[in-house]
């Protein structure tokens, strides 16, 4: 009809802030009950995001503002009875007849255009923001002097920014130390490599938390070692150095509040975790990788179909592995979350095995040991991380069996 569609255009031409259709026309063959809309920018453009509701699911698609009008015309009357939309400068709701008449009842406005966020996929906010030059990040090459990050760096952006809002999280296991100011809080880095996180790690707790901080990065490579020392010293980071050694021979005489292990190959994540434990480290980050121990040891001849292929036998330990660590963790005093770091289109190996010191019931410690020995004696294994535990994991083993 002319006259609903010169309504729905006065509508339109007052910007539309939010849209709700609603009551399906009897007869009409639609399997969504509600319509919502509202406008949002896509590359620049006016965009609206339409949500169309079908119970248990909901549908969406966007369309380019120049075309609401003409979807409007197309669903009001025809296939709802009954439209909320929200202006600039009012609300109207529409009941639209049997016969397709649209009444208009006008409500003062009820909404604003700037409480409406329009960007759709709106800018995460990160815990180093994009824009602001961030100086370890600009050494690095990740960002310019501006603050703008490489297109090619994007990705470790994201990384750094996940990274630290795990560490983010950890930060309520040193709020009540009480000896912040005797000793800085001190974290081993074991396997930094270039330590793009382990200087994230280092400018989130001075410049953000406002921490004193010790923090030792420890690596294999010579090279890597005199370069990140260098980047250290240049941004004037005092309480970070880098030293060369392995995990297992690496020694440290004070205490360690937080130990970091990521991406240490095979059993140098159970050394790691051993030496973390021994330190009474209150939180323990690991991320495991190359995961081969197992793989001669394991066997169980009900499960031979998952034991045939060598792609998902080496995914099983993987889980076997990574299960047995987080419970033996369970057994010595910590709680453990396995969370995912890293999407899969950086790597296959992203459990993160997060740990915090706790004490624990003895009911809880039963628990765990029970969990720990029905898995390892359903595939025959013997894990390293018993070895690197030793006692502090043998003696409630061997007492709750």
């Amino acid at each position: 009809m002319e006259n609903n569609r010169s309504i729905i255009e006065q509508i339109v031409s007052e910007n539309v802030l939010k849209g709700v259709l609603s009551g399906v026309r009897k007869g009409i063959v639609r399997t969504y009950q509600k319509v919502t809309l509202k406008p949002i920018t896509l590359k620049g453009a006016l965009y609206y995001h339409i949500s169309y509701y079908e119970d248990p699911k909901v549908k969406h698609e966007n369309i380019p503002a120049e075309a609401l009008l003409a979807w409007l015309e197309d669903h009001i009357g025809h296939y709802f009875k009954q439209a909320v939309l929200y202006t600039e400068k009012q609300d109207y709701q529409l009941l639209i007849s049997k016969k397709g008449k649209i009444t208009v009842i006008k409500h003062p406005a009820s909404l604003v255009a700037e409480d409406i966020a329009l960007t759709h996929n709106r800018k995460k906010q990160y815990i180093l923001e994009e824009g602001t030059p961030i100086d370890f990040l600009v050494k690095l090459g990740v960002m310019d002097e501006n603050g703008r990050v490489f297109k090619k760096k994007y990705d470790k952006f994201r990384q750094l920014n996940k990274y630290l809002e795990f560490v983010d999280d950890a930060m309520a296991s040193f709020s009540n130390d009480g000896n912040t100011e005797e000793r800085p809080l001190t974290i081993i880095d074991f396997g930094c490599g270039k330590a793009y996180l382990t200087f994230a790690l280092y400018y989130y707790l001075v410049k953000n938390c406002g921490k004193h901080v010790k923090i030792i990065g420890l690596d294999l490579k010579e090279d890597v070692i005199l370069f990140c020392n260098e980047i250290a010293e240049a941004l004037g980071y005092v309480g970070l150095r880098f030293e060369k050694g392995d995990i297992k021979d690496f020694k440290y005489q004070d205490e360690v509040d937080m130990v970091v292990s990521l991406h240490a190959c095979d059993t140098a994540t159970d050394a790691a975790i051993g030496k973390a434990v021994g330190w009474g480290a209150k939180v323990i980050f690991a991320v495991p990788c190359c995961q081969h121990e197992l793989f001669h040891q394991i066997q169980n001849k009900d499960q031979r179909a998952l034991l045939a292929h060598g792609v998902i036998k080496d995914k099983l330990i993987t889980l076997i592995t990574d299960t047995l660590r987080a419970q033996a963790l369970e057994i010595v005093g910590y709680d453990v979350q396995m969370l995912e770091f890293i999407d899969l289109s950086h790597t296959p190996k992203n459990i993160l095995i997060r740990a915090y010191a706790k004490e624990k019931r003895m009911e809880e410690v039963k628990e765990a040991v029970s969990a720990y020995h029905s898995l390892k004696h359903f595939w025959h294994v013997a894990p390293s991380i018993e070895k690197t535990l030793g006692e502090k994991l043998r003696i409630p083993l061997e007492r709750h069996i």
